[in-house]
């Protein structure tokens, strides 16, 4: 029981026809604790709902860089309200900027990435930021704001992890790191120090070896956690506990 996946997608589509039997078995195969990322306004809505359902799941809300266009203006207030609808609400995000795909609106990006993190700083709240392909934007503008939080999913390099540790922030490692060309990711998963780092999935994406290819799940994250150990060098069950405990108090669950 020292498993906290601190970012998950169980609202996904993929889990619509099992969902439950999956969040009722996970206690039962030593996951303690999940945050639910959201991508969009109903996804936060429907994380909500899985929060208040389940005792040990959390939830974020927040609108991820590839749903800026489809989000109405007055998206800041409509989060302020799903927050506030439930105490288990426990950080903005997913928030960031997403440059992989040509088509999206770089400007409109860093409005809402600047404009969620300003909701964090009023809330008192933690961030879950969500960076690919935009390295020098999220650092700048994670420099200038310097939230609580995690920058999930680590894609970027030992440098760039050791500029955001800088920050305050913590990194999040997902299922990549057991993957054959997960050089970059085990070289920055080096330089991040044991207090700053947590395990996640991103489920229902990003599953480790040996399951890569199938629906990911959070009872998965003894795979990736026993990469981090080896790379780390202690014990995988210590590195459980000790990204368990930084999810915690990152989240402040108590």
């Amino acid at each position: 029981m020292n498993i906290f996946d601190t970012h998950a997608h169980y609202a996904d589509s993929a889990f619509d026809g099992d969902r439950e039997q999956v969040l009722a078995e996970l206690p039962d195969k030593g996951v303690k604790l999940v945050m639910l990322a959201a991508s969009s306004i109903e996804d936060s809505r429907e994380n909500a709902l899985l929060a208040e359902k389940y005792d040990y799941i959390y939830a974020a809300a927040g609108v991820h860089p590839e749903s800026v266009d489809e989000t109405p203006a007055d998206y800041i207030d409509t989060l302020k309200k799903i927050i506030a609808s439930e105490p288990k609400i426990k950080a903005v995000g997913e928030i960031g900027l997403d440059y992989h795909y040509e088509g999206f609106d770089r400007e409109k990006q860093i409005r809402f990435f600047r404009e969620q993190l300003a909701l964090a700083k009023e809330l008192d709240m933690p961030v879950i930021v969500h960076s690919r392909n935009a390295a020098e934007d999220t650092v700048e503008i994670l420099k200038e704001y310097r939230p609580k939080g995690v920058v999930h999913c680590f894609s970027g390099s030992a440098e760039t992890a050791k500029e955001i540790i800088k920050t305050g922030m913590y990194i999040g490692f997902t299922g990549v790191l057991t993957f054959k060309n997960a050089k970059k990711a085990l070289k920055a998963l080096e330089a991040v120090p044991l207090d700053r780092l947590l395990m996640e999935t991103d489920c229902p994406y990003m599953a480790p070896e040996p399951f890569r290819g199938k629906r990911c799940d959070s009872s998965m994250i003894p795979c990736t956690a026993a990469k981090a150990a080896e790379v780390k060098g202690v014990d995988v069950e210590e590195l459980l506990d000790i990204t368990c405990r930084n999810g915690m108090e990152m989240y402040g669950i108590i």
